[in-house]
């Protein structure tokens, strides 16, 4: 298993990261795009969708939806509020579980709640990535989430002893959300201090950093609930030793697009 896990990081990372760096406007909207079909493909699968033709169609439908928003320029903030709102409905659905989920279990409401999960993301990065400093705004949004899976990881192996929501991921905890904060607030305050932000823009700063870190916790919630509803361990075997595109990208999801309306929000204050 770890001899596959090495492999593949080895095989992808030097990929995404190049995808990520040199790629701009059409060219990097679809290389992501072509990340987020395959999570559709992983998607219907959670949603319940079992034949193969079926999950085929429910990534080309959301592939077309993808072609259709980038064709059309929408307004970030079009996508970007209702993904806010889903991903506030998400938490109630965690926090409930399993109340409730004879509403959405293994329907097609958990189809529609798959674009509400993947478009989104998939837009906010292409927005991002079309700013002048999209590539760094895009590194921070990854740092955040990767400094907070550290953080949590260590804090929980450490002290964790209370489970955060055991009907969804037992092996999560209270300390291990804690420290995953933690560790990402010291994070962004040493980064801002060096960036010489004033205080108010610190204090904005430090908020869209928890913001964001604590809706990324209820994307990779979010993910574990419809898996464990499936009664499966991954979303897909896709990349060997990792498990699927979900199992990889589901905390930025959520992280993305509440990044990037942060960044619509309060951005020219920051800057």
């Amino acid at each position: 298993m770890l001899k596959q896990r090495i492999i593949t990081a080895v095989i992808l990372a030097p990929l995404a990261i190049a995808g990520f760096i040199f790629l701009e406007g059409g060219g990097f909207a679809l290389f992501v795009g072509a990340i987020v079909v395959l999570g559709a493909w992983e998607w219907a699968r959670l949603a319940g969708e079992t034949s193969q033709k079926g999950r085929v169609v429910y990534a080309l439908v959301v592939g077309l939806f993808m072609v259709g928003l980038y064709r059309d320029a929408w307004p970030a903030q079009y996508l970007l509020i209702p993904a806010l709102v889903w991903w506030m409905v998400a938490l109630v659905l965690i926090s409930r579980y399993p109340k409730g989920r004879g509403l959405w279990a293994g329907s097609m409401i958990s189809q529609l709640f798959g674009l509400f999960v993947l478009l989104p993301a998939w837009y906010g990065l292409v927005w991002l990535r079309a700013l002048d400093n999209g590539l760094w705004l895009i590194l921070a949004v990854l740092i955040l989430v990767w400094a907070a899976d550290v953080g949590a990881y260590v804090a929980g192996k450490t002290w964790g002893s209370r489970k955060l929501l055991p009907r969804v991921s037992p092996g999560k905890t209270v300390e291990g959300l804690i420290g995953g904060l933690v560790f990402t607030q010291l994070l962004a305050l040493l980064a801002l201090l060096y960036l010489g932000w004033n205080p108010v823009a610190l204090l904005l700063g430090l908020a869209t950093a928890a913001i964001v870190v604590l809706f990324s916790i209820v994307g990779d919630l979010t993910e574990s609930l419809f898996k464990r509803e499936q009664g499966l361990k991954d979303s897909s075997s896709l990349l060997p030793g990792h498990g699927g595109v979900l199992d990889r990208i589901d905390s930025l999801t959520a992280a993305v697009p509440v990044f990037a309306l942060c960044w619509i929000v309060i951005g020219e204050r920051l800057a």
